[in-house]
């Protein structure tokens, strides 16, 4: 007995009722446990399951390329990174100092601020970015300056307008064999599709464990790499992040719209286009998710690539 009270101890219990106080303890436990498992987890494996074998399912390949696409649903994300509490911003910050670790974390101004964009339209991007064989298959020319890396490498030194120009010819060449869909085109992807189909559901600086996924300053070797050598990202794709930046559509903007957008196609005119995912001579944080370059369009750069959509037809 307890020396507070008259009520006895659970040693002093019979072992009968010890057993079965013991029993009804592991029952529950077992019991919530089985909730949480399929109450929650197994409906998540599930919808992850359907959406990886929906993605299986629609995948495209453009077969005398060998160049294959990955279906992506329509959806919602925030795109960008949102402003940092104070207190949050303050201990990245004396972190920094003291172990000179940067605040990944923190964004910048033009990521901001962070926006709700709703994509209605199914599209297909490129698995890998576009590589040098399947550049040159198509323009007949290698622009490349890493051309030791091999032709599974991806193709650099391409202007925004020549990456046009590869998706304009991609197109004609797919509609003429009668594999075109009815209302797409192949084009860059938009600022929103290439960081949505990045950050495949993630919300954090980077998609994986970035070592695991990227070729960049601390693992290139001062070079480019074969595509789809790393790990890919939920979704399937490889290199979003590092080993050339890629070209997006749009124009490039000071700052994000903000608030809630629908199928962004960014501004409608400018004089900069946008560089997505990193590369293999920038730093970790030039590699996440959220990241935009502003370069111009015209520039032919021994770290310029891009990668392939197919996107609904659209005048801009």
């Amino acid at each position: 007995m307890s020396p507070d009270s008259d009520t006895p101890s659970p040693s002093a219990w019979p072992p009968r009722r010890r057993a079965r106080w013991a029993g009804i303890a592991v029952a529950l436990v077992v019991l919530g446990w089985a909730g949480w498992y399929f109450g929650i987890e197994l409906p998540d494996r599930r919808e992850a399951a359907a959406a990886a074998a929906l993605r299986a399912t629609n995948a495209r390949t453009i077969p005398d390329l060998n160049l294959d696409l990955v279906y992506i649903a329509p959806g919602d994300f925030l795109m960008g990174t949102p402003e940092q509490r104070t207190v949050v911003k303050w201990y990245y910050t004396m972190r920094e100092t003291l172990t000179k670790k940067p605040n990944l974390g923190a964004g910048r101004d033009n990521e901001r601020p962070a926006t709700r964009v709703t994509l209605t339209q199914p599209f297909w991007i490129g698995r890998t970015a576009v590589t040098q064989g399947q550049y040159q298959a198509v323009m007949g020319t290698n622009p490349s300056q890493f051309t030791a890396a091999g032709r599974d490498a991806p193709v650099e030194k391409v202007s925004w307008e020549d990456a046009m120009a590869f998706c304009a010819k991609v197109t004609d060449r797919e509609k003429a064999a009668g594999r075109l869909l009815t209302g797409y085109a192949y084009t860059l992807p938009t600022e929103a599709q290439r960081e949505y189909a990045c950050r495949a559901g993630t919300e954090g600086p980077f998609a994986g464990e970035l070592d695991a996924t990227a070729w960049y300053s601390a693992n290139s070797g001062g070079s480019t790499h074969p595509v789809g050598t790393k790990q890919p990202n939920a979704w399937g794709l490889y290199d979003m992040e590092g080993n050339v930046w890629e070209w997006c559509r749009d124009w490039y903007a000071d700052k994000l719209p903000g608030g809630e957008v629908t199928d962004s196609l960014g501004p409608p005119t400018g004089s900069h286009r946008v560089f997505r995912g990193g590369c293999w001579s920038g730093s970790a944080a030039l590699c996440r998710s959220a990241f935009r370059l502003v370069y111009v369009s015209s520039s032919r750069d021994h770290f310029a690539g891009f990668r392939l959509a197919l996107a609904p037809s659209l005048t801009k």
